[in-house]
């Protein structure tokens, strides 16, 4: 398996490349629109034919790149089952698996960000969290038709279920780490840690956080599949 983490520095996003080095076949997820180009040019150099654009949830701090890698390669752009992007060439549902070559990629239902997020378990080894669960942190829960009590269910029944020693690959890090362990989130992540659901819940209503700088672009070009209203 080819595994790379992207990064664009202004939302702090990252993107995941996942290929089959025998076949060649390529998956992208969470592309950014701005960072379309670099990804091709990486694809291209490591001699990879992109299949899927594949997005853990509706995005409220960055456009997608699906809809512009999808005009430029053909490839098919997913999104979680129930995501408003009536665009996508197809949904995924819980426990769907992605075949990518010989890779194996799960979907994992992980609600609560947004009322339809998916977690991608890759290889068996290492998942992809999106905003469910970040590095000693979590997604908000307060827009987009997100649900805190739900999220707390998805963190720890869905993802900290999964064996100790599965990597985690977040969709954002602010604070410059790039991954952690299941292991390593149950112990130490202070989103959790020694909080029940309902101490989770009154925590998430406290953060009363900033809405996102490109939240009111970025969330109806996502349910566009990227595409920019130009109109607007």
């Amino acid at each position: 398996m080819l595994f790379r983490q992207l990064f664009d520095s202004e939302t702090y996003t990252y993107t995941y490349l996942i290929a089959d080095r025998g076949t060649g076949d390529a998956a992208l997820v969470d592309p950014v629109l701005e960072q379309v180009d670099r990804d091709l040019k990486l694809i291209e150099e490591l001699g990879l034919v992109l299949r899927y654009g594949l997005e853990t949830h509706i995005h409220a701090d960055h456009i997608t790149g699906t809809g512009k890698l999808r005009e430029l390669t053909g490839c098919q752009g997913i999104v979680p089952e129930n995501a408003h992007a009536v665009c996508a060439d197809r949904q995924i549902k819980d426990g769907e698996i992605l075949q990518l070559g010989t890779i194996a990629i799960e979907a994992i239902a992980t609600p609560g960000h947004t009322d339809s997020h998916m977690a991608y378990l890759v290889h068996g080894d290492r998942v992809l969290t999106g905003d469910a669960l970040f590095i000693r942190g979590c997604g908000r829960t307060d827009f987009q038709s997100g649900d805190a009590g739900i999220l707390y269910d998805a963190v720890t029944q869905r993802l900290f279920t999964l064996p100790e020693e599965t990597l985690v690959y977040p969709g954002h890090d602010y604070r410059g780490q790039t991954m952690s362990a299941i292991g390593e989130e149950k112990r130490f992540n202070p989103r959790f840690v020694g909080r029940d659901r309902h101490d989770f819940i009154a925590f998430m209503k406290s953060l009363n956080l900033a809405n996102p700088k490109k939240m009111m672009e970025a969330v109806p070009a996502n349910e566009r599949c990227g595409q920019i209203n130009s109109a607007a």
